[in-house]
């Protein structure tokens, strides 16, 4: 067995994604667990390279965690040819300029969403990518929760026949800040500073529905922000300038696609995503870990009487879909298949060009709300 060292620049975790998610629950978990096991019994073992702008909180990060070294020198760690990858988990307004150097270093590059601030800018970081000739790629998380796994299964298994509808259902309630503290970054809810639940969520709403059902051609939408003023971390008022909801209907080929997207909501369902998918030979609905499935057979024949409480028990009709797998974080999940891709040299599928259609997606659906029309997708990226 050969151990192959991977030593990866990670900017931006001192946030709450970036060390939850990326540095804690992947990075470190990989190393811990001795590395990224290959087919042909090789590991790929990671070194964090921690930056940000706080020494102070790195130097306690690193203490914490074992790591060895870190910096608030972007430029000193570029211009370190022993680590490879540069990882983005900024605030999306500070993602563009960080990756542009990552690339010029000659560095792979992996990366947050969403990508940059609009589609043109995408597609600049998209070209220099190309150019630089090294692996990129950019999270997409939601499409390794075991919940929408088990729901690919289905759809690649035929079991809903033609899928007809999609009903989605996203978020929950995010305390304003004054009586309680808010437990979302307060950057989200201001727009010059990269927030919004359109630019945020329908990144995301878009690699999930090209990987489940399908290309968007077409998206109606109206952003709005239900909370208008909020308080930050310091306790301090301020306007939320960025919309904190989002209603979208999307049309992928015959299938309609209706998604609410809110932290201005109290949850009433199991988990805080929810998919319902209808079919003409079944229904499901999945969630981060659960999928739930009707099977036509097993579909109940419920009567409207307006007259009558019902007795019939909906919810009990549905069967879980069993795990038949172990499930990973989902995050880890593509870390391990991104560290593969670097390893062999190969492409990694969800690359800086999907991400640019997640921000196709995101122009779309605010030129629909601010014009209240549909509006067909031109894509510019293949």
């Amino acid at each position: 067995m050969t151990v192959h060292t991977r030593r990866i620049i990670m900017n931006g975790v001192t946030g709450r994604m970036g060390y939850r998610q990326h540095l804690l629950r992947s990075i470190l978990a990989i190393r811990d667990d001795g590395g990224v096991l290959l087919p042909d019994g090789d590991r790929i073992q990671v070194e964090p390279v921690l930056v940000g702008r706080s020494a102070e909180k790195l130097q306690a990060l690193a203490a914490q965690h074992d790591v060895a070294d870190w910096t608030t020198d972007l430029d000193e760690a570029l211009a370190d040819d022993t680590a490879t990858i540069y990882f983005d988990a900024q605030v999306t307004v500070e993602r563009k300029k960080a990756i542009l150097k990552a690339l010029s270093a000659g560095k792979h590059v992996y990366t947050e969403k969403p990508l940059a601030e609009s589609v043109d800018e995408g597609l600049e970081i998209a070209e220099a990518g190309a150019a630089a000739g090294t692996v990129n790629g950019v999270v997409h998380d939601k499409i390794f929760l075991p919940g929408f796994v088990k729901l690919k299964r289905l759809i690649d298994g035929g079991f809903f026949g033609r899928v007809l509808s999609v009903r989605g259902e996203f978020g929950y309630w995010v305390f304003e800040g004054d009586w309680q503290p808010a437990q979302r970054p307060s950057w989200n809810y201001r727009a010059q500073d990269g927030g919004g639940m359109v630019l945020d969520m329908f990144c995301h709403w878009n690699y999930v529905f090209e990987h489940l059902f399908g290309r968007v051609d077409a998206v109606m939408a109206k952003a709005v922000t239900h909370i208008p003023e909020r308080w930050d971390e310091q306790g301090r008022r301020y306007d939320a300038t960025a919309d904190d909801a989002a209603y979208g209907l999307f049309e992928i080929g015959d299938t309609i696609v209706s998604m609410n997207s809110s932290w201005a909501t109290r949850v009433e369902r199991k988990e805080l995503v929810e998919l319902h998918v209808d079919g003409t030979h079944g229904s499901a609905v999945a969630g981060l870990f659960g999928c739930r499935i009707q099977p036509r057979e097993r579909t109940p024949k419920p009567v409207w009487n307006p007259d009558l409480p019902t007795d019939l028990d909906f919810r009990a009709q549905w069967d879980e879909v069993p795990d038949n797998q172990q499930f990973s974080n989902g995050f880890r999940a593509q870390w391990e298949d991104y560290l593969a891709d670097v390893h062999h040299g190969r492409p990694h599928p969800w690359d800086f060009m999907s991400a640019v259609r997640g921000l196709e997606l995101v122009d779309a659906g605010l030129t629909s709300s601010a014009e209240g029309r549909r509006v067909v997708l031109e894509t510019r990226t293949s």
